[in-house]
C-alpha cells in the first residue's frame, strides 16, 4: 500500500508544527521550511510525540527550483494526501517586497509545483490571515492578486503597497484567497480540493511577535468577541477537518480561525470613532 503524504511549509512553525502532530498519526510528513536546525528539532520534538514517519526539507519558497524539489521528494515518499501551506512573514518580519514575494509568489510556486501530484484523495490548505479582509475586494491590484507567478508580480504589488510592509502583508494574505477561489477548479478537475484558511491573533512566536509591536493587533484582541488569542492546537484541529474526508464538498473556501475578530470589526471600527 503506498504511503499518504502530508506536506507542510512552515513546518517547524508553532502552526505547522501542531498540524503536523495531529496528521502524522494518520500518514507520512514531510515538513519544509528555510532553517534546517529548525526542522532538526522539530524532527525530534515530534518523535518525542510518537510521530516518527517524519521527514524534512530545506525550502526557499520563493524559489522555484527548491519547491520543485520538494514536490519531486513528496512524490519519492507515495500519494499525496495532504499539503498545508504556513509558510509567510508578517509585517514585523521583512520589507514589502520580500513579504509579497514569499507570501503570494510562494503560494503561487506551491500550487502550481504540487498540482501534478494531485488526486481524488488530496486536499490542500493554503494560510490566509483575517488581515485579508480590511483590503477591500475591489480596485486595480485585484487583477495582480491571482496572478502570482506573472513576470514582476512583486514589482508590481509594489505599486500599489508603496512599501508599507503592513499593506503587502494584507494584499498578500487576499491575494491567498483569491488564488485558492480561482484554481480551486484545476484541482476540483483532478478531483482534489483547495481552501485557504485565515487564522487571527494566534498564541506562536510570530504571533506574539505582531502583537508586541503592533498596537493594531492589541486593539483587535481586545474586541475579538471571545476575548483571547488562538491557540496553535485549534488551528491544527481545523486543518485537519478541511483535509480530512468530513470536509468533502468544500472546497475554494477560506474557512476564518479568528475567535470572531472580523465579525466583530464593523463595532469595533464604530467604537473607535467615537
Amino acid at each position: 500500500m503506498t504511503n499518504e503524504v502530508y506536506v507542510i511549509t512552515g513546518g517547524s512553525g508553532g502552526m505547522g508544527k501542531a498540524t503536523a502532530e495531529l496528521v502524522g498519526k494518520k500518514g507520512t510528513v514531510l515538513l519544509a521550511d528555510i532553517s534546517e536546525e529548525r526542522l532538526v528539532q522539530t524532527k525530534e520534538e515530534l518523535a518525542a510525540k510518537g510521530i516518527t514517519d517524519v521527514h524534512y526539507q530545506t525550502v526557499d519558497i520563493t524559489s522555484k527550483e527548491d519547491v520543485a524539489k520538494l514536490a519531486e521528494k513528496a512524490a519519492e515518499l507515495g500519494t499525496l494526501r495532504g499539503l498545508v501551506h504556513t509558510a509567510g512573514l508578517s509585517p514585523t518580519m521583512a520589507d514589502s517586497k520580500r513579504i509579497t514575494a514569499v507570501n503570494l509568489v510562494g503560494t503561487g510556486l506551491i500550487l502550481d509545483a504540487f498540482l501534478p501530484l494531485a488526486n481524488e484523495k488530496t486536499a490542500a490548505v493554503m494560510v490566509s490571515s483575517m488581515s485579508a479582509y480590511m483590503v477591500p475586494r475591489q480596485g486595480p491590484f485585484m487583477e495582480a492578486l491571482v496572478q502570482p507567478l506573472a513576470e514582476n508580480a512583486v514589482e508590481t504589488m509594489e505599486q500599489f503597497t508603496q512599501g508599507d510592509s503592513g499593506a503587502a502583508y494584507s494584499m498578500s494574505k487576499l491575494g491567498v484567497i483569491l488564488i485558492v477561489e480561482d484554481q480551486a477548479w484545476a484541482w476540483g478537475e483532478k478531483g482534489a480540493r483547495l481552501n485557504s484558511l485565515s487564522p487571527g491573533t494566534i498564541n506562536t512566536p510570530m504571533g506574539r511577535q505582531e502583537a508586541a509591536q503592533q498596537q493594531q493587533m492589541k486593539i483587535m484582541l481586545d474586541h475579538t468577541p471571545l476575548r483571547r488569542e488562538g491557540e496553535p492546537s485549534e488551528i491544527a484541529a481545523a486543518m485537519e477537518f478541511l483535509l480530512s474526508d468530513a470536509a468533502s464538498y468544500i472546497t475554494g473556501i477560506d474557512l476564518r480561525v479568528d475567535g470572531g475578530t472580523i465579525a466583530n470589526f464593523p463595532r469595533m471600527r464604530a467604537s473607535m470613532s467615537r
